[in-house]
């Protein structure tokens, strides 16, 4: 089991970017598979992006394909979302989580942050 921790969520106008970060602790980072998901009130959590274990292979969502980044820094544990031309859809919960693949649903991910707060202003 690893614990992870968000970071970097904000209040921000739309256009504009944010960068978020998941630090990693109490597991072995370099075995994990990372993503990203977000959550919006009445709304169903939903898959951004992941990154691949060796971090060679990232996967969006074709909502985010082009603005977003994802990025593992194992030295770090930790895991870094770059959000560029932000809307404000984009606003929501952004939440990690960490397996052992990449995949869409929820459901894969045995262990979650905390989430952080990401809100677009118009």
């Amino acid at each position: 089991q690893v614990r992870l921790v968000e970071s970097g969520g904000g209040l921000v106008q739309a256009g504009g970017s944010l960068r978020l970060s998941c630090a990693a602790s109490g597991g072995t980072f370099t075995t994990y598979a990372m993503a990203w998901f977000r959550q919006a009130p009445g709304k169903e959590r939903e898959f951004v992006g992941g990154i691949s274990v060796s971090g060679s292979s990232t996967y969006y969502a074709n909502s985010v394909k082009g603005r977003f980044t994802i990025s593992k820094n194992n030295a770090e544990n930790t895991v870094y979302l770059q959000m560029n031309s932000l809307k404000p859809e984009d606003t929501a919960i952004y939440y990690c989580a960490a397996a052992n693949r990449v995949t869409s649903s929820p459901n894969t991910y045995s262990d979650w942050g905390q989430g952080t707060q990401v809100t677009i202003s118009s």
